[in-house]
């Protein structure tokens, strides 16, 4: 199996569009929302404790994802944010080796993660990262954190 980079990134990479297409067709939009937001400032995941970060394989962007303060909760919480996985990188773990990068991340300044999902995909998928379901009017999943 080929070896999944992640690196935090600080400029949106111009294979994002490529991701955006595919998102398009799936039926998401939120990679256009994070394209539109980053172009305008509205969020760029540069405040204390944010990060965007993306997964590579052979230098070609296969996933990306960010984390921000939580505008719903206290400012001890972060939000995982435009988790997205090219459809062909899936089932190879490129998600959950994303995922735990940004976690891992969000520990050094926050004691809970917390995200929304609407598929059920999804549910299973942050289920099976560590994440418990939650009752919550804005988050369908939480993490405690190591220094929670």
């Amino acid at each position: 199996m080929k070896q999944v980079e992640i690196q935090r990134i600080a400029h949106l990479p111009p294979q994002i569009l490529t991701l955006e297409k595919e998102a398009v067709g799936e039926g998401f939009r939120f990679l256009t929302r994070l394209i539109v937001e980053w172009k305008s400032g509205a969020n760029r995941f540069d405040a204390p404790g944010e990060c965007l970060m993306a997964a590579y394989m052979d230098y070609c962007l296969i996933g990306i994802g960010g984390l921000s303060v939580d505008p719903y909760s206290q400012n001890d919480t972060a939000r995982l944010r435009r988790v997205y996985v090219a459809a062909s990188s899936r089932g190879q773990q490129v998600g959950q080796t994303l995922v735990n990068a940004l976690v891992e991340y969000a520990a050094h300044r926050f004691r809970i993660v917390r995200l929304s999902t609407d598929t059920p995909e999804g549910d299973a998928f942050y289920l099976h990262c560590g994440f418990n379901r939650s009752n919550d009017d804005h988050a369908t999943h939480t993490m405690l954190l190591g220094n929670a």
